[in-house]
């Protein structure tokens, strides 16, 4: 990994309220919601940052943020002896009584502990996105560009253009950003790969003079979302003084061609479904096993999974599936889902294609096909999810258009 001698403050913006994520979101914030098993989605970028060697963090925090909260303060502890540190910071409220405007409104409201800090250069990233990335390789690109913002770019379906910020680079120097656009309708493709489009990660690094600079001339602005991919990354383009990280140059030690670069955002159900069963493909697209470059979450002291029965008519089995610790598979059949800890699946049950929370129980002969099922959901004897689509709607259980029956944490299914 890249090292440097200049001083790195970290910042996670961990405030979104994940709506398009309901009902996963009715209780937490998006950036603690459970996520491959044992992990919850804010695991991914602290890791990725305490990998990188810059363990000077501070998390800011918003909606519901209670068990994002708990969640650091268990699993993120430091020892003080370097001085390291993961600090989630709530939202302030100091420059009147209202939330957070905007990412960009979210680090100016907090621009004190920078000032305490006193860092030559901040990376701000965001929470709510599935990857591995050495921040160190990107902050040495920056140094060396003389960009006083840099934003990470990954190549991604022209179709998409309207969920991301649109990165438009200079022809002759393929690391200036010429233009910036946050979620345009279109965009045009890129010269080499006319279906594809430079869209923004979200992952930025930034000079802090230049940085303190741009926040407050947002905040004083009349035409502005406070956002930093809406409003201060086309500030910096604009000025000429933003240049691009292209992700895919980003080496990562025990990576394979396979998931190389890759990223994943979650922020809507097919998404998040979608990222779970790249999984537990045969090569799975993003591998949680490169313990080169671990993702780091609290483990616990739960027991191993269990399978028990064995007979001809009763065979408790997982296949093509992701079982954590403390799972029992009693006599029941598991296949192509994730199961997250403490689950119990029971005799003549079925689970396929699904995505089960902490401590779910699926009871005898009930099947559950294609569903998320959030903590602590039980299904009685012979109860179905994910069969009948008007008869999961008409219990209020959400139903995406591809298919996908999502169950809020807590409900007793009884058929």
């Amino acid at each position: 990994m890249a090292k440097n001698k200049q001083k790195i403050l970290s910042i996670v913006l961990a405030g979104g309220e994940g709506t398009r994520l309901m009902p996963l979101t009715r209780d937490r914030a998006k950036p603690a919601v459970p996520f491959g098993g044992v992990f919850r989605l804010i695991d991914f970028p602290l890791s990725n940052l305490v990998n990188s060697d810059y363990r000077h963090i501070v998390v800011l925090t918003q909606y519901k943020s209670h068990s994002l909260d708990r969640h650091i303060s268990q699993m993120w502890r430091f020892s003080s002896l370097l001085g390291n540190y993961v600090s989630p910071v709530p939202a302030q409220q100091r420059l009147g009584k209202h939330w957070y405007l905007g990412s960009a409104d979210a680090i100016y409201q907090t621009i004190n502990i920078i000032e305490d800090v006193q860092p030559d250069i901040v990376v701000i990233v965001g929470a709510d996105h599935v990857y591995r990335m050495d921040f160190g390789q990107m902050v040495e690109q920056h140094i060396e560009s003389g960009a006083e913002f840099t934003v990470a770019g990954i190549r991604q379906p022209i179709a998409q253009s309207n969920q991301f910020g649109v990165i438009s680079v200079d022809p002759n120097h393929p690391n200036q950003i010429r233009e910036f656009q946050e979620k345009p309708a279109t965009t045009e493709g890129l010269p080499d790969d006319p279906n594809s489009f430079l869209a923004s990660m979200g992952n930025y690094v930034a000079n802090t003079d230049a940085l303190f600079d741009a926040l407050a001339k947002d905040e004083k602005a009349e035409d502005t979302k406070h956002d930093m991919g809406g409003d201060i990354a086309p500030y910096f383009a604009a000025r000429g003084e933003a240049g691009v990280y292209d992700f895919n140059s980003n080496v990562i030690p025990g990576s394979t061609a396979t998931d190389h670069a890759y990223w994943r955002d979650v922020g809507t159900l097919k998404q998040f479904y979608d990222a779970h069963m790249d999984l537990i493909a045969y090569v799975p697209e993003f591998n949680l096993y490169n313990q080169a470059w671990p993702i780091y979450t609290n483990s616990g002291t739960l027991p191993p999974a269990k399978f028990v029965h064995a007979g001809r008519d009763r065979l408790g089995h997982a296949t093509d599936s992701i079982v954590s610790p403390g799972v029992i598979v009693s006599g029941g059949e598991v296949h192509h889902s994730v199961l997250s800890p403490n689950v119990r699946i029971h005799s003549w049950a079925q689970v396929v294609d699904s995505i089960l929370f902490d401590n779910v129980v699926i009871n005898r002969r009930a099947r559950v096909y294609k569903a998320i099922l959030d903590k602590n959901v039980v299904l009685t004897e012979n109860s179905t999810v994910g069969i009948d689509t008007e008869h999961d709607l008409a219990r209020g259980f959400t139903v995406t258009p591809d298919g996908i029956t999502v169950v809020p944490k807590g409900t007793v299914v009884d058929d």
